[in-house]
């Protein structure tokens, strides 16, 4: 004798398909996106404000690692501050700076890799950043900025092949 199946199939609501694009797959609203384009764009004036905000983020969290050595709480602090900038270089209008924090996000993303990083990898990766800003290098068509990626995830391959 068969057991009753006690399952039940709920079919999902589509009222979120609808709303970003009408039911059909992977449609967006041209109106929608054209406004948001519009209200990033009024903001871009602000952009390098921010961006400097977050380097000075980064540079407090590289000082607390010498101040108070790489430890769990310094490590953690360093990597929230690349995550935050591999997120954000990008739409800052810098590229780079969304490649560079990657890969030291990289290096750095799995807590029990991250103890395992070496500071003066992380340092470089810092000073790349800060050097991108200050000289405008945004992105990686720039002959030394594709230089400075390279090898820095170049050197973050080796240092993780070794762990």
């Amino acid at each position: 004798m068969e057991k009753p199946n006690p399952a039940q199939v709920i079919p999902p609501q589509t009222s979120l398909r609808l709303k970003v694009g009408g039911g059909r797959f992977g449609g967006i609203d041209p109106a929608a996106l054209a406004k948001a384009e519009a209200a990033l764009k009024g903001l871009s004036a602000q952009f390098a404000q921010w961006l400097n905000d977050e380097i000075t983020k980064l540079e407090a969290a590289q000082a607390a690692i010498k101040a108070q050595g790489y430890n769990t709480q310094t490590a953690e602090g360093l990597y929230m501050r690349a995550h935050d900038l591999k997120g954000l270089g990008a739409t800052y209008e810098y590229p780079l700076i969304t490649r560079i924090a990657a890969s030291l996000c990289k290096m750095t993303d799995k807590p029990d890799v991250r103890m395992k990083a070496p500071v003066y990898l992380i340092d470089a990766h810092v000073e790349a950043i800060k050097a991108a800003v200050r000289d405008e290098i945004k992105d990686d068509e720039h002959p030394v900025g594709r230089a400075l990626a390279e090898e820095l995830e170049g050197k973050v391959a080796a240092h993780l092949a070794t762990i």
